[in-house]
């Protein structure tokens, strides 16, 4: 009996205390967190620069935490959900809520159904997301991609017309309605099953190192003299890239199937749609 007891005690100490190291990945995604909430706030006073900042902090934030989570082996369950949710406040609801106080609520009804749409296909693409965690099956070749647009880029995409007008000096708006046609394709390319690349998986070639450490440097002057046209430009680079990550998508899939046929192994379908 007093041994059952010892465990017992045991076992609830072990519950009980933490190390920080295990705790810090999660402190870090409630801070990303607050920054998609906080960028509703600035949007309520009509603060613009300061709600787009804050989402993008929010994505900084997100590409930071799972990294350290790993760094310390503190990965776990608990964490992947609540760096769901937070993904789901800072790119599916707060970036779609800025533009609607920004523009969209000008088209009544039709803006905030815009809204809905959005987070809806936010949440399920990190439910997709969560479920494809559990799948051991991928091949090498497939981890290279996302299946659709990721959250944090759909995100900062959807914001691409209020960058745009933060951009220009004489205040320039894109018309509402190509801003809702822009939101309905970002909302329906998150939903989807296009592929697209996963940055942590892209290999620079050692002979292109020199210009890839240039261009970024170009880039990094960019963002200091004018954040708002570097976003612009990066936005639209990561649309163009779309297409690319596409077209290597087949040929990676051409080959695997073609590999297949060779040793009699069964091809995957395709998931694209």
């Amino acid at each position: 009996m007093q041994m059952r007891r010892d465990n017992r005690l045991s076992k609830r100490r072990k519950l009980r205390e933490q190390p920080l190291s295990r705790l810090f990945p999660n402190m870090i995604t409630i801070a990303g967190m607050c920054c998609g909430l906080s960028s509703i706030r600035f949007a309520l006073a009509e603060r613009w620069e300061m709600a787009v900042t804050f989402i993008i902090v929010a994505a900084l934030i997100d590409g930071m935490d799972g990294r350290v989570a790993r760094m310390l082996g503190a990965t776990s369950i608990f964490g992947a959900q609540l760096d769901s949710l937070s993904d789901f406040l800072c790119f599916g609801v707060a970036p779609v809520l800025v533009l609607y106080m920004w523009q969209l609520h000008d088209v009544r009804g039709i803006g905030w159904a815009v809204v809905l749409f959005f987070a809806v296909c936010a949440a399920l693409r990190l439910a997709r997301f969560n479920t494809g965690l559990f799948d051991d099956h991928k091949e090498e070749w497939e981890k290279r991609f996302f299946v659709g647009v990721p959250s944090p880029a759909g995100g900062i995409l959807c914001l691409f017309p209020l960058i745009i007008s933060l951009q220009s000096s004489l205040e320039y708006e894109l018309p509402p309605a190509l801003t809702i046609c822009h939101v309905l394709l970002v909302g329906t390319l998150m939903a989807s099953r296009i592929p697209t690349f996963a940055g942590k998986h892209i290999r620079i070639r050692h002979e292109w190192v020199p210009q890839f450490m240039i261009g970024s440097s170009l880039l990094l002057v960019l963002f200091i003299i004018e954040p708002w046209l570097f976003l612009t430009f990066i936005s639209m680079i990561y649309m163009v890239s779309i297409f690319v990550s596409i077209r290597s998508w087949r040929v990676l899939k051409s080959q695997s199937d073609k590999a297949k046929a060779q040793t009699g192994e069964p091809a995957l379908e395709s998931e694209e749609q």
